[in-house]
C-alpha cells in the first residue's frame, strides 16, 4: 500500500485529523474511502472490484481486509486485535469540517434515515458549500427499542464541543423530527432552530382565540405568511414560536417552518438552505455511496461504514472546495441581523 502516492497522502491527512485511529485502521479506512469514491458505492463487492487492480491484489484479499476492520475485536483474526471506535472519531471528525469554515455562520441539519426494517440512523450534518456531510450520527436497530431523545442528546454535546461558542448556528430538522424538547435543547444552546412540520393540525397566531387548520396559511402556490403564536395541540406539545409558511411555484405542497428568530431574519435563510439538505441526503444513497443496499444488521459495524462515507464525502469536499474559487467569503447568510445577537427563546 505505501508504494501507492495517493493512498499514502490521504493516510497522513486521516492520521493528523483523526489520531484515536491507528496505523493499520488509518490505512484501511483511507483505502476503503478511495475506494469509495472511485465505485460511488460502499458495497463491498463493487469497492473490492474498483481497489484490486489498482493494488494488485486479489478482491477476496482487498474484501476480508474491509470486513475485519468493521468487525468487533472478538470477531477479528490474529493476536493485536483491536476494534475501530467510532465513538472515539466523530468529535475530530467535526472539528476536521469545520476547520475550513469561512465566517462564523454554520447549519447543522438532523435527519434520520432507514434501511428496511433492520437499521436506523440519527445524524447531525454540517451543511457546506451546497451539500451535508456527516457529523455525529448514531446506528440503531429498528425498530429501534430505545428512545431516540438520549441518543440526539448526547451528539448534541459533542457538536457544541467542536464549534466555538461565539459562532452562530442553524439546526434546520425536517418532518418526523419535531418535539418540544428538541427545539427548547437547541435555543438553550444559544443556537437558532428552523424545524419543518407537517401541513395538518392547527396554529393560533398572537391575539387570536382560536386556531386556524396550517394549509390555509398558504392556500395557493406564490404564497406566504409569517408571524408569532402556538403551534400544536396537547399539554406537552404546545409551542410558543414564530411560523414560516411558503408555498414556491412548482413545488408539491407549502413548507411550514418552526422557528426562534423573527421572521424577518429566517425566510431568506431556509429558502437558501433547504436544497443543500437534499444534497447531503441523496450523497448517503442514490446519488453517492449507495447505503440503501446495504445488507449489515449489527448497529456497530454500520457506523464504522458510516466512518468510511463520512471521510470519502470529506475527500470529495476537499478536492471540490479547493477548486471552486467562487464560493463567497461567508458559508451562511447573516441570521443575526441588528440587536439578534442572542438566540431568542422558545417557550
Amino acid at each position: 500500500m505505501s508504494c501507492q502516492p495517493r493512498v499514502t497522502e490521504w493516510t497522513m491527512v486521516i492520521r493528523t485529523h483523526l489520531p484515536p485511529l491507528t496505523q493499520p485502521q488509518a490505512t484501511v479506512l483511507a483505502l476503503w474511502s478511495l475506494g469509495m469514491v472511485l465505485a460511488r458505492s460502499c458495497a463491498l463487492t463493487a469497492v473490492s472490484a474498483f481497489l484490486a487492480p489498482w493494488l494488485d491484489r486479489k478482491e477476496n484479499t482487498v474484501r476480508q481486509q474491509w470486513r475485519e476492520c468493521c468487525y468487533e475485536a472478538a470477531a477479528t483474526r490474529g493476536t493485536a486485535r483491536g476494534a475501530l471506535r467510532v465513538e472515539t472519531c466523530l468529535l475530530p471528525l467535526l472539528a476536521w469540517g469545520v476547520s475550513w469554515w469561512q465566517g462564523t455562520q454554520w447549519a447543522l441539519a438532523l435527519a434520520a434515515t432507514t434501511v428496511g426494517t433492520r437499521l436506523t440512523v440519527l445524524v447531525r450534518r454540517v451543511v457546506y458549500r451546497g451539500c451535508a456531510m456527516p457529523g455525529v450520527w448514531v446506528v440503531l436497530s429498528a425498530p429501534a427499542t430505545q428512545a431516540w431523545r438520549r441518543a440526539w442528546l448526547r451528539r448534541r454535546r459533542q457538536v457544541h464541543r467542536a464549534v466555538p461558542r461565539s459562532w452562530t448556528g442553524i439546526v434546520l430538522a425536517d418532518r418526523g423530527l419535531y418535539a418540544r424538547w428538541l427545539l427548547r435543547r437547541i435555543t438553550r444552546g444559544g443556537w437558532h432552530p428552523f424545524v419543518r412540520i407537517n401541513t395538518g393540525g392547527t396554529f393560533r397566531s398572537t391575539g387570536q382565540v382560536r386556531g386556524v387548520p396550517r394549509k390555509t396559511l398558504v392556500p395557493e402556490p406564490g404564497t406566504t405568511w409569517q408571524g408569532p403564536g402556538l403551534a400544536c395541540k396537547g399539554r406537552h406539545r404546545q409551542l410558543h414560536c414564530p411560523r414560516l409558511a411558503c408555498w414556491e411555484p412548482g413545488d408539491k405542497a407549502p413548507w411550514l417552518i418552526l422557528t426562534a428568530r423573527p421572521p424577518e431574519a429566517s425566510t431568506a435563510c431556509w429558502s437558501g438552505l433547504r436544497a443543500w439538505i437534499e444534497q447531503g441526503l441523496k450523497s448517503t444513497k442514490r446519488a453517492g455511496w449507495q447505503w440503501q443496499w446495504t445488507h449489515m444488521t449489527q448497529p456497530e459495524r454500520a457506523a464504522r461504514l458510516w466512518l468510511a462515507g463520512a471521510v470519502a464525502t470529506l475527500w470529495l469536499l476537499r478536492v471540490g472546495g479547493a477548486a471552486d474559487e467562487t464560493i463567497p467569503a461567508s458559508t451562511v447568510r447573516d441570521v443575526t441581523g441588528p440587536n439578534m445577537a442572542k438566540a431568542d427563546s422558545v417557550g
